[in-house]
């Protein structure tokens, strides 16, 4: 099934807790039910930004490496 991705953000280069920082604000900025799309190169991230969504109350559809050093994540806001 296609996932319909509402917006895109690309934070590779930063770092923990940047990238939660990055994340957080950018679904904050979002409607319940919308799909944002991150892109990062950090290995911790690829675990702990998904985490902190979930613990956030949002739903990690996707979190895939796609290449050497670039994961994909692809998180639903939850509802408010």
């Amino acid at each position: 099934m296609e996932i319909k991705v509402d917006k895109k953000i690309n934070i590779k280069g930063l770092v923990c807790p940047y990238t939660f920082v990055k994340s957080k604000l950018a679904i904050e900025s979002m409607e319940p039910g919308e799909v944002l799309e991150i892109i990062l190169d950090y290995p911790a991230a690829a675990t702990n930004v998904p985490r902190s969504m979930e613990d956030q109350g949002h739903k990690v559809l996707k979190t895939e490496k796609v290449n050497d050093t670039d994961w994909l994540i692809v998180v639903q806001k939850g509802r408010e």
